[in-house]
């Protein structure tokens, strides 16, 4: 879950509804700077679903006794990160094994980082580390793709999820690090151009102007308790964030 806090109220932003603006994103994606996603239609795909784990987790959001509001992403503990990214992306071998593949390349990143501060639990997380590497191996193999050739695409993704996050959550000025091109790696920057525009620099997509979305649930501020906040969740008014991505 994604909360964003503002103007005396918060919206709550599934995670796989910011995977589907990380899609957007990656299908706008490439021009004679950057490369397009490749294969597209399979790495948009894994874009789109690379939160696939958090996809029960979040229609029963945890709450937060400090904020009133639900739990983000960030919040976590890592029995529950283990729960959302363990065989996450099994649940896309039967549709595409390469969306399949971004998916498993991205929890494994995720898992990497979790571990470098996670004491006595790191050990559990190096057994999901080396059960994702395990699969990765064999659908590298499976599909013929180089090493190289994922390692591109996973720095893409992180990217697009960087990207997706940034604008779902207000974050300014934002810039997403060693993005790939075709030439070596480059910094985007994200700036804020206000009522709801915003520029990239160096600009990677093929559109000069890309509209991407998103939907949240609309909350109050602040809520006592567990059950107030989840009856409010469940009843909770739509909406929809829109993002107009402009050239510098």
């Amino acid at each position: 879950m994604l909360v964003r806090i503002g103007d005396g109220e918060a919206l709550a932003i599934g995670q796989l509804s910011h995977a589907w603006l990380s899609g957007q994103l990656a299908r706008a994606w490439g021009n004679e700077r950057f490369g397009a996603p490749d294969p597209r239609e399979e790495v948009v795909l894994g874009a789109q679903q690379h939160d696939i784990g958090w996809a029960l987790f979040d229609r029963e959001p945890r709450f937060d006794p400090d904020s009133g509001l639900p739990r983000g992403f960030l919040q976590t503990s890592v029995e529950e990160h283990l729960q959302i990214w363990r065989g996450a992306a099994v649940r896309l071998m039967s549709q595409s094994l390469h969306a399949a593949l971004v998916v498993s390349m991205h929890g494994r990143a995720l898992s990497e980082l979790r571990a470098q501060n996670a004491g006595g639990q790191a050990d559990q997380l190096r057994a999901h580390i080396a059960e994702e590497e395990r699969l990765q191996a064999q659908l590298r193999t499976t599909l013929g793709v180089s090493e190289e050739h994922v390692s591109r695409t996973r720095r893409q993704m992180w990217t697009w999820d960087g990207l997706s996050l940034a604008l779902c959550l207000g974050w300014q000025p934002f810039t997403s690090k060693d993005v790939p091109c075709r030439e070596g790696l480059t910094d985007v920057q994200l700036l804020d151009r206000g009522e709801g525009t915003w520029c990239l620099d160096p600009w990677p997509f093929t559109s000069s102007r890309v509209e991407v979305r998103c939907e949240g649930a609309r909350l109050q501020a602040s809520y006592p308790d567990e059950p107030s906040m989840r009856r409010a969740f469940e009843e909770a008014e739509p909406a929809t964030l829109r993002f107009s991505l402009t050239q510098p």
